[in-house]
């Protein structure tokens, strides 16, 4: 009999996360969350974590704005999964997780332990997640093989803003890039005290690659990266919409791919999650990201919503919403 245990604090992690394998992996991106408002329902066996949330009646993973993924944290051993899977019927009728990878078999490994202990469950495409494998080329290599109109545009303009790229936290670049991001075309920040937590901590342990573009002296494009265990993430990029002409998004993009490859070595650049198009100019992969449905079908609260599933499932394709 495996045990499972419920926690409220980060600090049981520790013990479960040796080495997080990336951002939205470790206690630190977890404790940011719950210093942000998020409550935290941690469900542990063995070295095996899910961390999780109470939204309503249901229970859900533990992400917000800025997650590129969530998965189980640990081991995540199938008798260790299947345990916390069993346990988490006396929590809520339905758990809900998103976005999960299943390049490592995650999703299929969750999917499966949740059907094991009795869940009806749903496992559908939910976002893409487009990614650079560098393959050991450089910067120049990679480059060569772009679309000829980005390898123009970047001819072009590259010398019409003046670039600096910083690998600690500067208060005044990412005032810049705050300034920058308000005015641009891109929806309202999700949490931009939080996302200023995250960077200050990425900048205190070398991780953050911070970029700003000039023109005339002025700051008219920033983009937020990390980079870690071989993998360089692009968080956050903006440009004052009234500079378009200058292209100066693509020079800052081409610069930090230059940086994260030919200096820092990484071995994949990860744009997160989002289908835009401007994404397969510049990456080459396209991952899925994958929502877990799960309902208790002894639990009448999930009846409705069970109902509708099945409706769903017989009903003509053409019908399906």
């Amino acid at each position: 009999m495996i045990s499972v245990s419920y926690h409220d604090r980060v600090n049981v992690l520790q013990e479960t996360i040796a080495i997080a394998p990336s951002p939205f992996e470790r206690a630190e991106w977890f404790a940011l969350l719950a210093q942000a408002g998020q409550h935290l329902l941690i469900a542990k066996a063995g070295g095996t974590a899910l961390v999780l949330t109470p939204r309503g009646d249901q229970v859900e993973s533990l992400t917000n704005w800025y997650s590129f993924i969530w998965k189980p944290l640990g081991a995540a051993a199938r008798p260790e999964l299947t345990a916390i899977a069993q346990s988490l019927r006396g929590k809520s009728h339905r758990i809900v997780m998103s976005p999960v990878p299943d390049e490592d078999g995650s999703a299929e490994a969750l999917a499966e332990a949740f059907k094991e202990a009795g869940w009806n469950v749903t496992l559908e495409k939910c976002d893409h997640n487009h990614v650079l494998p560098t393959g050991g080329r450089s910067f120049a290599e990679y480059w060569a093989q772009r679309p000829g109109q980005m390898r123009t545009t970047l001819k072009r303009k590259a010398k019409k803003v003046d670039v600096a790229i910083h690998t600690s936290f500067d208060n005044e670049a990412w005032a810049q890039y705050e300034a920058i991001y308000k005015c641009s075309w891109k929806p309202a920040e999700g949490d931009p005290e939080l996302l200023r937590h995250f960077a200050k901590q990425e900048g205190d342990a070398g991780r953050i690659r911070l970029a700003v573009a000039k023109f005339g002296g002025e700051a008219v494009a920033a983009q937020f990266w990390t980079v870690e265990g071989g993998t360089a993430y692009i968080h956050k990029l903006a440009h004052l919409e009234e500079h378009k002409n200058l292209s100066a998004g693509t020079t800052l993009t081409a610069a930090l791919l230059e940086r994260v490859i030919d200096t820092d070595g990484v071995s994949l650049v990860d744009f997160g999650t989002g289908n835009d198009a401007y994404k397969s100019d510049w990456m080459e992969q396209d991952r899925p990201r994958y929502r877990i449905d799960c309902l208790d079908p002894v639990q009448p609260k999930a009846w409705p919503a069970l109902l509708k599933r099945m409706l769903r499932r017989v009903a003509p394709s053409h019908l399906r919403s």
